[in-house]
């Protein structure tokens, strides 16, 4: 659960702090390699969490991953945050986004 918990959040990015291997995550929980990235894949299939899943993402880090703020609008990919208001509010009325941006 670490593992992919950490997966959505850009742990195992060196560029972000805070950031980790993802071995030393498996030698702190004494499981290997494989078996630490299976059990993580089923966990990420199982609960559908990926990078756009705003449910798995910190507190601390949704404003920083644009990822989630990504949604399709008459069938273009736009940053959500940069619409208007009123397109925002329908947004989080779906649950489509975690808040609406500016009004956190």
């Amino acid at each position: 659960m670490v593992h992919a918990i950490g997966t959505v959040n850009f742990l195992f990015d060196k560029s972000e702090t805070p950031h980790c291997s993802a071995s030393d995550i498996y030698t702190y929980f004494g499981v290997g390699n494989s078996t630490g990235q299976g059990k993580s894949k089923e966990i990420r299939d199982m609960l559908k969490m990926n990078y756009l899943s705003h449910e798995w993402t910190l507190p601390s880090r949704m404003g920083s991953n644009s990822m989630i703020w990504m949604i399709s609008v008459n069938g273009t990919i736009v940053d959500i945050r940069y619409m208007p208001l009123e397109v925002q509010e329908i947004a989080y009325a779906k649950g489509l986004i975690p808040y609406i941006p500016g009004e956190k």
